[in-house]
């Protein structure tokens, strides 16, 4: 597993305020889904030929 880049107290918080409770899996469930996100960006921003992630890069 990567290192974490979700930072679980805010994540609780975040689904308490849904109204809902949170799995023992979701962070690191999240967290790979985080990271997905920011390869899939990196590869699109270097075909681009940029070094710099940019929100459009999403």
């Amino acid at each position: 597993m990567a290192e974490s880049v979700v930072v679980q107290s805010k994540l609780k918080e975040a689904v308490k305020g849904l109204e809902l409770r949170m799995d023992g899996n979701l962070p690191d469930a999240l967290n790979e889904k985080v990271h997905q996100i920011l390869r899939d960006a990196s590869k699109r921003a270097k075909e681009n030929g940029r070094s710099t992630l940019r929100p459009h890069d999403l």
